[in-house]
């Protein structure tokens, strides 16, 4: 596995905008044509996610319908992942959630805070991504104790 897309995975709580944001494609629900989008992504107790505000989203949507996808990095290195999501059950939800949230308050990401927790558990999209390589797999598992 390349050094360097090991690192552009490796972010957490203090990484920035630029780190954390990647993008990517899904197949369209109903027209089967590839969509590409901008999105932050997390990490989370050696797991990788995607979430978004409480309000429907067409890349969730996609998800639902075709959990086959690409993650584009482009901080550091730029690599093409692919990938499945996994959509999130609600001991998830709840254990990465908060999380996300928390770092949604920190100023000097620009975020505007005030997030409502309920709000957020009952209505946010959360999958979990898990990359087709395995070497990435082995890392996160590796990596994940002692993770917050």
């Amino acid at each position: 596995m390349n050094t360097a897309v090991l690192r552009a995975l490796a972010i957490g709580p203090e990484s920035s905008r630029a780190e954390r944001t990647i993008d990517i494609t899904t197949v369209g629900r109903t027209t089967g044509l590839p969509r590409r989008i901008e999105i932050w992504f997390h990490r989370v107790d050696g797991h990788w996610y995607l979430t978004g505000i409480p309000i429907a989203r067409n890349w969730y949507a996609n998800l639902l319908a075709n959990p086959r996808f690409v993650v584009h990095l482009k901080y550091g290195v730029e690599a093409d992942l692919p990938a499945t999501a996994r959509v999130a059950d609600e001991e998830t939800r709840r254990r990465v959630i908060p999380q996300v949230l928390a770092l949604q308050n920190r100023s000097d990401l620009g975020t505007n805070g005030g997030h409502d927790l309920d709000m957020w558990l009952a209505r946010s999209p959360l999958v979990e991504i898990v990359f087709d390589d395995e070497a990435l797999t082995a890392t996160h598992m590796t990596n994940a104790e002692g993770e917050a």
